[in-house]
């Protein structure tokens, strides 16, 4: 089962968070059907997601989201997680892939492209605004890029390791391990977590040889680690649409293009891009659409306000059009 361990070395100096996803990131390849290079790039952002989740969120309802933009052929990936161990997201073209390195290992840097950025957003709901951060990407490899995302925009010094191993195209090993030197840690420690770092190598290696605990250890052999989560954390892939959330999708289409589903398909069929969901809406449901009250721009058609909803721009904005928006008393 995914899980994920949190320790602290006993004088505080560093901090080790790890996770082994191998489940959920068979279930998110799966539901996707990416291939091999889009799966790993898959996989190791809903990992980092997980890790950051950690790192930088306090409260139990506050998502991180990471999006990667590269300029390769995977046109970008996205995960968002929370510190309830759930976490989704996809990839904008699954299909993507390329020829291993001359390292045997999946060409991720390739599939993403290194011309980008790592944006990385938290979310405090039910309070507070938003809060997103960018910088340009480091490599496309996920795990360094995540690493200098802490360095440049967090100035935490941390060591990331994300991986996912295939065989026959198949996930076979996914995780990750977070190792961050806290603000008071000793040099000499610094030396050692570098060393032990570079021993241990491939996270998928490490998880392979053994559990997820030991390769805590390992990362911080001489270090005495102390785990803290007394209990294992579940992580699942898991996704919030649903029934109510994928009709309400149908209301940014006009009452033309509805009534043109229901003549000419006799329904419409939606598809969660987070986790590849499909359901179908019958007729009736649809018709229930026209029954709200809506604003719509007058010029271009696109929905402003629907008044079982909630508003989707607000009073003076710009239409994508150009037109200013006008809404309701």
């Amino acid at each position: 089962m995914a899980h994920l361990l949190r320790g602290l070395t006993a004088d505080g100096g560093v901090r080790v968070i790890a996770a082994d996803t191998t489940d959920l990131v068979a279930d998110a390849v799966a539901r996707h059907d990416a291939r091999p290079t889009a799966g790993a790039a898959l996989g190791r952002t809903l990992t980092g997601a997980l890790l950051l989740s950690h790192v930088l969120l306090g409260h139990h309802r506050d998502r991180v989201t990471i999006r990667v933009q590269g300029d390769g052929p995977l046109g970008g990936v996205i995960a968002d997680a929370g510190l309830d161990g759930t976490v989704r997201g996809y990839v904008g073209n699954p299909n993507a892939d390329l020829p291993l390195r001359s390292d045997g290992k999946l060409d991720v840097g390739g599939v993403v492209g290194p011309g980008g950025s790592i944006e990385v957003t938290r979310s405090h709901a039910p309070y507070g605004e938003p809060f997103t951060s960018s910088v340009d990407l480091v490599s496309g490899e996920i795990a360094e890029d995540v690493a200098g995302f802490l360095a440049r925009s967090e100035q935490i010094a941390s060591a990331v390791m994300l991986g996912v191993y295939f065989e026959n195209d198949a996930v076979h090993t996914a995780g990750g391990i977070v190792v961050q030197a806290m603000p008071d840690v000793q040099p000499a420690a610094i030396d050692l977590l570098e060393a032990n770092v570079k021993a241990y190598g491939a996270v998928t290696d490490g998880l392979r040889r053994g559990s997820l605990l030991e390769s805590m250890h390992e990362v911080a052999w001489g270090m005495d680690l102390h785990i803290l989560t007394d209990e294992a954390i579940p992580l699942s892939f898991s996704c919030r649409c649903s029934d109510e959330k994928a009709l309400a999708a149908l209301a940014f289409f006009s009452p033309e293009e509805r009534a043109s589903m229901i003549v000419e398909d006799g329904g419409a069929e939606t598809v969660c891009h987070w986790c590849g969901t499909k359901r179908w809406i019958e007729p009736d449901a649809i018709r229930s659409l026209d029954r709200v009250p809506e604003v719509r721009c007058p010029d271009c058609g696109t929905l402003w306000y629907r008044d079982a909803g909630t508003v989707m721009t607000r009073e003076g904005e710009r239409c994508s059009c150009g037109r200013s928006v006008v809404l309701p008393n």
